[in-house]
């Protein structure tokens, strides 16, 4: 787990880089258990979130690790998804924690990794990156931070479209529709983010994450209620037709034929 989410503290703000470039920092479960570990055990007074490598922040779930073989549940990832109400453990962790996070989004974000861009408090993005909610093209529907923080940053209307047309965007209209608070040359992500999350660092803690935990009761949903639903919902879409298919072009590299089924 150190090798695959690597953690660098500098004083008081915590860097967390996710490591698998070789696969454009998808998601395994051992780097989902590796993620909400490292946030719910943190001490930092902030987070900055980013990926190795230039070429992705996140590129979602491992396609060929998790949603080519139908996500299968154990018994001991089954009772931890009862704990959060079937909210994903990791974005449970990140969705409640009081450390102020911010992303430091390097390269492609795309599925999950969008998710958890968006589950940050501030975007920092890269003018060569790139974001997008493609679980549409996977036939599958997005996580609970796609349907109850995106809205919140871009409005109803514009989350409706990216969802349901799963387009990736460049980070120039990201910033024009709100999605990302900054965009920075590639050479000036780390520093911009770094400061941020430093001058974050250098305020009273226990008013920052006071102030964090008033966003949360005044703007968000019931997460865990809004996760079990989605968890659902995946895993019911997860057995179609559709979602097998779109796994199966997606390692044979060919365009999908979706039929509705």
């Amino acid at each position: 787990m150190d090798d695959i989410l690597i953690t660098e503290k500098r004083g008081h703000v915590t860097v967390l880089t996710l490591n698998r470039p070789e696969a454009m920092n998808s998601l395994d479960y051992e780097l989902y258990d590796a993620l909400e570990n490292a946030v719910r055990t943190s001490d930092a007074r902030a987070i900055v979130i980013t990926g190795s490598g230039t070429r992705a922040f996140c590129a979602g779930d491992d396609v060929k690790k998790i949603l080519s073989k139908g996500a299968p549940v154990t018994p001991e990832r089954a009772a931890k998804a009862k704990d959060t109400g079937g909210l994903t453990p990791a974005a449970d962790a990140l969705l409640h924690t009081d450390i102020p996070v911010i992303a430091a989004i390097n390269g492609f974000a795309l599925g999950w990794g969008a998710e958890l861009a968006i589950m940050a408090d501030m975007r920092v993005m890269s003018d060569t990156a790139k974001i997008g909610e493609i679980f549409v093209t996977r036939g599958l529907c997005c996580d609970a931070p796609g349907l109850g923080r995106l809205a919140q940053l871009v409005g109803r209307e514009k989350a409706s479209e990216l969802l349901f047309t799963g387009d990736v965007i460049d980070a120039a209209e990201a910033k024009a529709i709100g999605l990302v608070g900054r965009v920075v040359a590639p050479g000036d992500l780390m520093p911009t983010a770094l400061a941020l999350a430093e001058k974050i660092a250098a305020n009273p803690p226990q008013a920052v994450k006071s102030l964090k935990a008033g966003l949360r009761r005044t703007l968000d949903p019931d997460w865990r209620d809004t996760g079990k639903w989605a968890i659902t919902e995946i895993r019911r879409l997860m057995q179609t037709a559709d979602a097998k298919e779109s796994a199966a072009a997606f390692i044979e590299k060919r365009t999908p034929v979706f039929t509705g089924n």
